[in-house]
C-alpha cells in the first residue's frame, strides 16, 4: 500500500470525526482535496520546485493521524521554554487544541483567537469566506493534504482599526512518537488593524513524527502584520509548512521565518501585493548533522507602486543540505514596482551542501529589481584576527558564525523572541560555556 493510498484509508475512518463535517460546503472541499491528493500524492523530485527536495522517506514511513483528544501527559517545561513573556497564547498538542496551556484572557473586544474547530462552530460563515483563499490555485500535495486532513489549527480575526499592544503566539507541540499533526491556520486583518503573531513547531526528545500546516494571512487595506515563524523540530522529524499571504492597496507585511530542526523540512512562503503594499521577508536556517532543511519563497507584484525587500542567510555544517529558493514576479500591471532579494549562504565543512536558486520575473518596463547571492566559507584573515588575539581556532569559529547568523536575528522586534532565537542558534554551535558572554 503506498503511502497515499494509506492516509486515504485513514481518512474514510475519520472523515465523521473532522471538525465541521456539518458543514456542506467544508464536506465538499474536503473531498476535492482528498481526491487531488488520491491522484498525486506527496510531491515528486521530479517537479521543478521540488527537484532538491525528495520527500520519497514519507512513502517509507507511514505517520498515524491523532484520533480524539491530545495527549495528556505534555512536556511543561518544554512548553514554558517556548512560551514568550506577555503574549496571548494559543497551544496545539498533536494537532489538537489544547485548552489547558492556551492563554487567550483580556483580548481586546472583537479580537478573535481561538481553534479552527471552535471557530467552524461559531463563526462558520467567516470561515468560509477565508479558507483556501490565498494558497495557491494549483495545489500540490501537501496543501491538498493538509485542506483533506486538518484536524484543528488557529483562528485569529482583528477587527478593523484594532492595534494589538503585545503579540500572539501559536505553539504546535508534538509529543507522539509516529505521530501525524496536520493543522490549518487562518489569519485575517481587516483595515488598519495592526498586530504580531509567532508561530512556533517543536516536539518531545528526539521522536520522529510528520508536522503538516498551512497558515494563511490576509492583511486588510493600510493594516500593518508582522509574522514569524519559528521551526525547532526534532532532529528525526519530517516538517512541511506553508504560508501564503494576501495584502490589500497599502498593507504592511514582515514575515521572518527562522529554521533550525527537523530532519527533513520546507517552508513555503508565497505573497500577493496589492496597490502600493509593501512586504518584507526576512530568514534564517541552520542546518548540522544530516538535516535537510528547504525554504522557497515567491512574491507576486499584482498592482502598481509595490515595495519588497527580501533578506535570507542560511548555514550549513557537517553532512547537512540547506536549500533556498526565492522568485519574485512582477505582474504587467505592477508598473512602478521596487524589489529586492539577497541570499548570503555560509558553508561550515566540505561535506555541507546548499543550494540557492533567485529568480526574478519581470512582465512590466518601469520597475527597480535587484537580486544578489552568494555561497562561501569563513573567512581565513578574520578566523587568524581572532586567534592572534587568544581566540582559539574553534571558539573563533563559532563567533564568526554566531555574527554572520545574529544579523538576521537583530531584526526580530520582539525582544523576548529575540532572546529565544539566540538560544537556539547557539545551541547548535560547540563551545556552549561561552554563551553568556555572546549574549
Amino acid at each position: 500500500m503506498s503511502a497515499a493510498q494509506h492516509y486515504v484509508e485513514h481518512y474514510r475512518e475519520l472523515a465523521s470525526k473532522l471538525p465541521g463535517e456539518h458543514l456542506p460546503w467544508l464536506r465538499r472541499l474536503r473531498e476535492e482535496a482528498q481526491s487531488r491528493f488520491s491522484a498525486s500524492g506527496f510531491p515528486s523530485p521530479r517537479e521543478e520546485e521540488w527537484k532538491y527536495t525528495n520527500v520519497a522517506t514519507l512513502e517509507k514511513k507511514l505517520f498515524v493521524p491523532t484520533v480524539g483528544a491530545p495527549a495528556g501527559a505534555t512536556d511543561t517545561n518544554a512548553l514554558a521554554r517556548l512560551r514568550l513573556e506577555g503574549a496571548w497564547l494559543l497551544v496545539f498538542v498533536d494537532g489538537v487544541y489544547s485548552a489547558e496551556h492556551s492563554v487567550t484572557a483580556n483580548l481586546p473586544e472583537g479580537v478573535i483567537a481561538t481553534s479552527l474547530a471552535n471557530a467552524l462552530e461559531q463563526y462558520p460563515d467567516l470561515i468560509e469566506g477565508l479558507l483556501n483563499q490565498v494558497v495557491p490555485e494549483v495545489a500540490h500535495g501537501f496543501i491538498a493534504f493538509t485542506t483533506a486532513y486538518f484536524r484543528d489549527g488557529a483562528f485569529v480575526h482583528i477587527p478593523a482599526g484594532k492595534v494589538l499592544d503585545r503579540p500572539l503566539q501559536v505553539i504546535h507541540f508534538s509529543t507522539r512518537p509516529d505521530g501525524l499533526s496536520v493543522t490549518r491556520n487562518l489569519v485575517a486583518l481587516e483595515q488598519n488593524a495592526e498586530a504580531s503573531l509567532v508561530e512556533t513547531y517543536a516536539g518531545i526528545g528526539d521522536s520522529s513524527y510528520l508536522t503538516a500546516s498551512v497558515t494563511e494571512i490576509s492583511v486588510g487595506e493600510n493594516a500593518g502584520f508582522d509574522h514569524y515563524k519559528l521551526q525547532s523540530e526534532t532532529a528525526k522529524s519530517y516538517h512541511f509548512g506553508g504560508i501564503y499571504a494576501r495584502e490589500a492597496r497599502s498593507a504592511r507585511l514582515r514575515q521572518h521565518h527562522l529554521a533550525f530542526g527537523g530532519l527533513l523540512a520546507r517552508t513555503e512562503i508565497h505573497a500577493q501585493l496589492g496597490h502600493a503594499a509593501e512586504c518584507e521577508l526576512d530568514g534564517l536556517f541552520l542546518a548540522t548533522g544530516r538535516r535537510h532543511l528547504d525554504t522557497q519563497t515567491l512574491i507576486h507584484h499584482r498592482a502598481p507602486c509595490g515595495t519588497s525587500r527580501e533578506t535570507y542567510r542560511g548555514i550549513a555544517g557537517d553532512r547537512a543540505r540547506g536549500v533556498f529558493a526565492g522568485r519574485i514576479v512582477v505582474h504587467p500591471e505592477a508598473q512602478k514596482t521596487d524589489a529586492e532579494m539577497s541570499n548570503r549562504n555560509l558553508l561550515l565543512s566540505e561535506d555541507a551542501e546548499i543550494d540557492s536558486k533567485p529568480q526574478l520575473e519581470i512582465h512590466a518596463d518601469d520597475v527597480k529589481c535587484a537580486h544578489g547571492v552568494t555561497v562561501g566559507q569563513l573567512d581565513p584573515e578574520a578566523i587568524f584576527y581572532l586567534e592572534s588575539r587568544g581566540v582559539d581556532e574553534p571558539t573563533a569559529r563559532n563567533m564568526l558564525t554566531f555574527a554572520f547568523a545574529n544579523e538576521m536575528v537583530e531584526k526580530i522586534r520582539l525582544s523576548s523572541l529575540k532572546r529565544l532565537v539566540q538560544s537556539e542558534l547557539l545551541s547548535f554551535l560547540p563551545q556552549s560555556d561561552i554563551r553568556k558572554d555572546w549574549l
